[in-house]
């Protein structure tokens, strides 16, 4: 069974990690299915026991709003006992998007591969791809 990486991204940065978190989860042995938001079904990615989503900050510290914020809101009810890794970049702020995404999917009861979540600012240094490797091999553990 495959593994959903599913990502929004405006400028590529946060698809550039998305890459990386499927490179880790092929690294191990597993299949990954990079996914654009717009072309994910909450109710299918639902049905797998773990899976990465990522969103870069948007507006005031938000998810992206017409996408991925609909998709998370309909994946919530189902994430309880999942293993999910979430990530995304920024470009102002200190991460308090990716510290509030982090609280909500835990209080939904998800299990997270890294507690806060693994952020860039702007493009993804190698530290933070290999970092986004590392969890993706976890992720299919």
């Amino acid at each position: 069974m495959s593994i959903s990486v599913v990502y929004w991204s405006g400028t590529g940065n946060t698809q550039a990690m998305a890459e990386a978190v499927a490179e880790g989860i092929k690294a191990a042995g597993q299949e990954a299915e990079l996914q654009e938001v717009g072309n994910a079904d909450a109710k299918t990615v639902a049905e797998e026991a773990a899976f990465a989503l990522g969103c870069p900050a948007m507006g005031a510290e938000v998810l992206e709003e017409s996408e991925m914020e609909p998709f998370v809101e309909e994946l919530e009810s189902y994430v309880s006992g999942k293993k999910i890794l979430l990530f995304g970049s920024y470009g102002w702020g200190d991460g308090e998007w990716m510290r509030d995404w982090a609280d909500r999917m835990k209080n939904a009861g998800a299990q997270l591969i890294r507690e806060e979540g693994i952020i860039a600012n702007e493009a993804p240094e190698d530290d933070v791809l290999e970092e986004l490797k590392e969890a993706g091999k976890e992720l299919a553990e």
